[in-house]
């Protein structure tokens, strides 16, 4: 098959390099900076095991595929393929719940890709992929559920192309599973590495449980994979550190931390830990502050604030 992989990030640059490693036919999908580097110079893709810079075919727009790999924050998926026809198969393989349903209004055949697959991307054309001796583990099955002929086939090409890739008949509740752990996300962009953050990722946590619990939502949890390092590469932080490193502008919070913010209102949850985590996350990004540029102590104290408004 033809992949296009549109965000040849972090992990779309991964998912993208590796399959086209192990020999298939991939075209990634970038912009700006990061689409003149892979054209002029190719993917330089890092891992613990190897240095290559691979010729992997680059476009900006649609090219013809047989299906869409999209590894985009949540915020960017609609514009991401708002140019791309509606016939080919959309694989979402991001963090959060909401794409396939958004994706779904627009393409008949989508397929959720739950991804554990530490990666970075802070320089154009180079992607680090710190898993060791897997580079990921992806569970991909047909939305909202079901596993299908296709889906079989892509997990069998990202079998054999250094992933952990398993068809799944309900993969939703793997990406609850994998949500869980990305509440942690806003956290950690906004307080680094400071002594503390531990005890905040716990109560995001705990809150997304009991408003799953009180949806009825099933979820599972992935296995963790192996890191190990990369001589000259630090990996500073996930997906939401790196967006804040980069001064993109925007964060994936309304879709993580928001998502249960989201289910707790319908539902008649409180959550003030997550609607504090999303508010806090959104304002450094737009105010392009670096990662770390809060403590524990002082997103804890706006935490005490809110729930204790909420609790009158």
């Amino acid at each position: 098959m033809h992949y296009a992989v549109i965000g040849a990030g972090a992990v779309g640059g991964t998912i993208g390099g590796r399959l086209f490693q192990s020999g298939h036919d991939v075209t990634l999908i970038a912009r700006g900076r990061h689409y003149e580097a892979l054209r002029e110079q190719g993917l330089r893709l890092v891992t613990p095991d190897c240095d290559e810079r691979l010729s992997v075919p680059v476009a900006e727009g649609p090219v013809d595929a047989d299906v869409l790999v999209v590894a985009t924050k949540s915020q960017d998926t609609i514009a991401a393929l708002e140019s791309w026809p509606g016939e080919a198969p959309v694989v979402c393989a991001q963090n959060g719940v909401a794409n396939e349903r958004m994706v779904l209004r627009r393409f008949e055949q989508v397929y959720g890709m739950c991804v554990y697959l530490p990666a970075l991307h802070m320089e154009p054309g180079v992607v680090a992929a710190f898993g060791s001796p897997l580079s990921g583990q992806l569970h991909i099955g047909r939305y909202p559920q079901g596993v299908d002929e296709l889906s079989r086939t892509m997990a069998d090409d990202l079998s054999k192309s250094a992933f952990g890739a398993l068809a799944v008949s309900d993969v939703m509740r793997w990406k609850y599973g994998k949500l869980l752990g990305n509440l942690g996300n806003a956290v950690e962009a906004l307080c680094g590495r400071d002594p503390g953050i531990t005890e905040l990722f716990e109560q995001a946590r705990a809150e997304g449980v009991a408003v799953l619990a009180a949806a009825g939502i099933e979820h599972q949890q992935g296995e963790p994979i192996a890191l190990m390092p990369i001589e000259g590469v630090e990996r500073g932080g996930g997906s939401s550190w790196q967006s804040l490193a980069r001064g993109t502008g925007s964060i994936e919070a309304d879709y993580l931390n928001g998502e249960i913010v989201l289910l707790g209102r319908l539902h008649g949850v409180a959550t003030p830990v997550n609607e504090v985590l999303q508010r806090e996350a959104g304002r450094a990004a737009r105010e392009r502050r670096a990662p770390g540029s809060m403590t524990v102590g002082e997103l804890s104290s706006l935490i005490a604030e809110r729930s204790s408004a909420v609790s009158r």
